[in-house]
């Protein structure tokens, strides 16, 4: 009896673990999806920090 729940318990993790790797690629896919969408606004919004901080550090030296 104590070897059949044991047998259970790990299928049971192991099909658990199956729908976690299939949820993490989803949202890797929604993301990667989101960043190609917005890429330049991304792009621009990043520029624009960067040359902030440019502008900010030289005021420092």
């Amino acid at each position: 009896m104590g070897e059949l729940l044991k047998k259970e318990v790990m299928a049971f993790l192991r099909e658990e673990d199956g729908v976690g790797v299939i949820e993490i690629v989803l949202i890797l896919v929604v993301l990667i999806g989101l960043v190609i969408m917005f890429k330049k606004q991304i792009t621009t919004l990043l520029e624009g920090i960067f040359k902030e901080i440019n502008s900010q550090s030289k005021e420092v030296y």
